[in-house]
């Protein structure tokens, strides 16, 4: 069984920030900001295959959760600012961190498993038969 995919010629991280079609580069991965496109409209892949999930969204949360904690405390400790600062600075910074990421992680994410051919769970057909009782 060949494999008709083009090996990727980009980094992933180009590809990700790029949000192109990962079989063509060519037609946009999304409608909207956050929406996946049914397909590609150049090439016609099908992106409603790919199951991404809220898998970027909840590493995200923990990673920029993080960083914007630690940043926090860091401020805290060297300038004790009044609370309303801290709700004033770091809200809009972290919605904003995490809105512009989850675009680019759920971009890499959908090429992840366009590259690597993933799918649901599934068994061959062969394994059941290899077995001997």
């Amino acid at each position: 069984m060949t494999d008709s995919r083009v090996a990727p010629t980009t980094s992933l991280v180009r590809a990700a920030l790029s949000a192109r079609c990962p079989a063509c580069g060519i037609g946009p991965l999304y409608d909207g900001w956050l929406l996946f496109a049914p397909r590609c409209r150049a090439c016609g892949l099908d992106y409603e295959r790919f199951n991404v999930g809220d898998g970027p969204a909840a590493f995200l949360i923990l990673i920029v959760g993080g960083l914007v904690t630690a940043l926090a405390l860091f401020l805290h400790l060297a300038a004790h600012p009044p609370f309303w600062v801290h709700i004033l600075l770091w809200v809009p910074i972290t919605t904003a961190l995490v809105v512009l990421c989850l675009r680019v992680s759920k971009a890499a994410l959908l090429i992840l498993e366009y590259r690597n051919d993933a799918g649901e769970g599934r068994v061959s057909a062969r394994s059941g038969r290899d077995r001997q009782p």
